[in-house]
């Protein structure tokens, strides 16, 4: 049965939330792991997942302004904001994953073995595909190219999430410890048109 646009709303609320929480999580695992065990693969995973929350976190303020009727204009204000920081982040990231990646291949430093890191992603490739499942649903209804974009980065997450899992499993099973770096650097094919987007968006906003 069709579902109405503010109920669809109010859901998507719900959901929004439930991005937020888990991306508070997966952050701070990720990064918290990543330092400890000198790995470039899930430092990168965990600033992305910094990313995704601040994502979360605009198109929350959105769609509960919608659902309160309150006007979007301060939203709109904080999502130009925050998308300028996510370009700077991404790029930042881009070059982060390359120079560390390089100079961690160059000097073999060996990643330490990392079973947070390992749950995390797993977890991660679990939840993000449900979260972007409900959130297509409500956006079939509310038809928002600000969750649409949202469901995107939702599913990259996962995806990232899976070549994280990956270069840790095979590393850790293995002695190829490089094959870490190799899996950091697989993530530039996400992360690069990703950084691209956000600047040109960003380019367009500020000629506006």
């Amino acid at each position: 049965m069709a579902i109405s646009r503010t109920a669809a709303i109010k859901r998507g609320v719900r959901l929004e939330v439930a991005t937020i929480a888990w991306m508070l999580i997966e952050a701070a695992v990720a990064l918290g792991a990543g330092f400890a065990a000198r790995s470039v693969l899930l430092t990168a995973f965990g600033v992305d997942s910094v990313i995704e929350l601040l994502s979360g976190i605009v198109l929350y303020r959105r769609l509960a302004a919608e659902s309160n009727g309150m006007p979007t204009g301060e939203v709109d204000v904080l999502e130009a904001r925050t998308g300028r920081i996510s370009a700077v982040l991404l790029v930042l990231l881009c070059a982060y994953v390359v120079l560390s990646s390089i100079a961690g291949l160059g000097l073999r430093v060996i990643p330490s073995p990392s079973f947070a890191g390992i749950a995390v992603s797993a977890a991660a490739i679990v939840t993000m595909p449900l979260l972007a499942r409900g959130k297509r649903a409500v956006n079939r209804v509310i038809d928002s190219a600000s969750l649409h974009a949202d469901i995107a980065e939702t599913i990259s997450c996962a995806y990232l999430a899976g070549v994280t899992l990956a270069g840790l499993g095979v590393s850790m099973l293995t002695s190829w410890w490089w094959v870490q770096y190799v899996a950091a650097l697989a993530l530039l094919v996400w992360l690069v048109p990703e950084a691209r987007e956000a600047l040109d968006a960003r380019s367009h906003n500020w000629r506006d």
